[in-house]
């Protein structure tokens, strides 16, 4: 990171790397990962420019604590430093040239329990961070992890507050079907039922429908959402404790 106008502060480095190349396969673990700005991990079945959870970053103490198996926390990204420590917006510069952007925590899940009973009810926030990239690069074990004293707008890690977020972001005169809804604001499928209900409490019940809705509306896939997220990376940094409105490094 020589050169950087930004200031960045060394808070860690990379452990392990991991790939997950379809659904329901099991993590892999890989020499490197290439990271493409906006759209997620090469060969990683989370890469979508429109998904909130390109990637899981992890920390190594929770494994310490838990007494976990490795990549039992379903990570990306395991770094050597508390994941709980991390927040919502601040970016962290990984190797020479990638940058994510931190979205909000993972959620347990009970896919977790294979790994060790009741873990999904007992790990709290340790499950790591889920991110975006900001910037392209490639990152293998060993770099050098910098947090970025320029942030970003944060997200919730209260799905209600995504959703909402999302709803207040449909453009006038189109529709959102709950299907992408829920990749949106980054949530499993099953959240679907609840869309209805959740839309109408918000006054957004004529902004989302179901799939084969008679709506003649167009319908929104999500364009410009993550604008915000992408500040100039061309122009000089912010400063210390400032939002990004450029970015350099």
């Amino acid at each position: 990171m020589a050169g950087a106008s930004t200031g960045h502060t060394r808070i860690g480095r990379v452990d392990a790397l991991y790939l997950r190349r379809r659904i329901g396969a099991a993590p892999e673990a890989v020499p490197r990962l290439q990271a493409w700005e906006s759209s997620g991990l090469d060969g990683d079945v989370q890469r979508d420019a429109l998904s909130p959870r390109q990637l899981l970053i992890a920390g190594t103490p929770a494994y310490a604590r838990l007494g976990l198996a490795p990549n039992a926390l379903r990570e990306n990204l395991l770094l050597d430093l508390d994941s709980a420590t991390l927040r919502s917006g601040q970016l962290l510069a990984v190797g020479p040239d990638a940058v994510f952007t931190l979205m909000f925590a993972c959620e347990p899940c009970g896919r977790l329990n294979v790994y060790q009973p009741r873990l999904s009810a007992s790990i709290g926030a340790q499950r790591g961070m889920l991110a975006r990239v900001l910037r392209s690069g490639t990152v293998a074990p060993g770099d050098p992890v910098h947090l970025l004293d320029a942030t970003l707008p944060a997200w919730s890690d209260d799905w209600r507050a995504r959703v909402e977020a999302v709803l207040r972001r449909v453009p006038p005169g189109m529709v959102v079907e709950y299907r992408q809804l829920a990749l949106l604001a980054g949530v499993a499928l099953t959240y679907c039922r609840v869309f209805p209900r959740v839309a109408r409490a918000l006054g957004c019940a004529d902004k989302a429908v179901p799939l084969r809705s008679s709506s003649p509306l167009p319908r929104w896939d999500g364009a410009g959402l993550f604008d915000g997220l992408a500040p100039d990376t061309h122009q000089a940094g912010t400063g210390s404790g400032k939002r990004a409105g450029s970015l350099k490094l």
